[in-house]
């Protein structure tokens, strides 16, 4: 995980490290479903996809979160807790942990931004897009178009731009993205972040200690059965 100097402008932005983004799923005025904003499409795609991931097929704990890329406590999460789950559960093989869309309709670039990320994800980069959207997110705080940002993100990152700008135009992934809003509407996820660990909605703090503690506890509880 890349960025972490940038986490104090993350904890800067929630005030304090409030974590929970409690925003319910109100439908979001007309004015802002336009196509460039990422509009949902009428049919959620069915080809399976079920999210990206990171860490090992053979881990004991699997965390599943459904999160908002332009979400505060989303990307306080990102930038401040992530990059220790990662070091201390991912990079050790305890955890897989996967990235579910949940892109809230108050918010007018969510959906966009998780197309950015989608588009990144095909040219094998999920992640470093992932990583610019939260620790260089200053941009959900302006409330400008930020095609030509994420554009930016594209080409930091590496990513083929012809390819990329051909997949935001198609909104190619559009429909994956509107199956995981779904998907999270029916296991009743009305905020982001929310998690799952392996199946069971995370109900306490999300910190790096309190997932450290969870998982230690399943891994032992797994190793203590015949």
């Amino acid at each position: 995980m890349k960025g972490f100097h940038t986490m104090l402008v993350a904890v800067a932005v929630v005030g304090g490290g409030a974590l929970w983004y409690a925003t319910q799923r109100k439908p979001a005025p007309a004015s802002t479903r336009t196509p460039e904003r990422g509009a949902p499409p009428s049919v959620a795609a069915a080809d399976g996809f079920r999210g990206f991931t990171v860490g090992s097929d053979s881990a004991a704990v699997e965390v599943v979160e459904y999160s908002d890329f332009e979400c505060p406590f989303c990307a306080s999460f990102a930038t401040v807790q992530m990059p220790v789950i990662h070091e201390q559960l991912i990079a050790k093989g305890k955890v897989r942990w996967r990235y579910r869309d949940f892109p809230l309709p108050t918010h007018a670039y969510s959906r966009y931004a998780a197309l950015a990320a989608h588009c990144a994800g095909e040219q094998g980069k999920f992640w470093e897009m992932h990583d610019q959207l939260f620790f260089r997110h200053d941009w959900a705080q302006t409330g400008k178009n930020p095609r030509s940002l994420f554009r930016d993100f594209a080409k930091g990152i590496g990513l083929d731009l012809d390819r990329y700008d051909a997949c935001m135009d198609s909104q190619r992934y559009a429909g994956r993205i509107q199956a995981s809003v779904e998907e999270g509407d029916r296991l009743g996820v009305n905020g982001t972040p929310t998690f799952f660990v392996n199946g069971r909605r995370f109900g306490g703090h999300p910190t790096s200690d309190a997932f450290t503690a969870l998982v230690d506890s399943l891994t032992r509880q797994r190793k203590s059965k015949p």
